[in-house]
């Protein structure tokens, strides 16, 4: 049976350590751990970066459970976290924000953030671009161009 070469057991990133030599076991020991460093350093940034969340957390009233700090598991929710109340629905917002218009989504969603509209979601662009596409309230003029239909 013929054997791997080195370039092949790298390329592909030897999981499977069944069958190896105790040579070929020692250098992909060493090489795994050659790597920890990096990871050491990673690990620090993210535990700096945590941090400062629950520092700006707590600036703004907020509280953490320590669950959460300590495991980064969702064992407790962040005191005070509630769903924003908006006077109407997304569609019904972005409508009267395009109508006599034609615009791209990013204009289109920060538009509706002027008007009024309240949102705690990070990728709230994308949430508009659904609805445009999703609702017979709105035509796609051209590639990401949108307008209302008036319907």
């Amino acid at each position: 049976m013929a054997r791997k070469s080195a370039a092949s057991k790298t390329a592909s990133k030897v999981t499977n350590l069944v069958g190896l030599s105790t040579e070929e076991l020692s250098r992909e020991l060493q090489k795994r751990q050659r790597g920890l460093p990096a990871l050491y350093s990673k690990l620090a940034k993210a535990e700096a970066k945590v941090k400062r969340i629950m520092t700006a957390i707590q600036s703004l009233g907020g509280g953490v459970d320590r669950a959460v700090a300590a495991s980064g598991r969702r064992k407790g929710s962040v005191v005070g976290r509630k769903r924003p109340k908006n006077d109407m629905n997304l569609v019904e917002s972005l409508a009267k924000v395009l109508k006599g218009k034609t615009m791209g989504v990013t204009e289109v969603t920060q538009a509706v953030q002027v008007a009024g509209y309240k949102t705690s979601a990070a990728n709230f662009r994308t949430i508009v671009n659904q609805a445009l596409i999703r609702s017979d309230a709105f035509k796609k003029v051209s590639r990401g161009q949108y307008t209302a239909t008036g319907k």
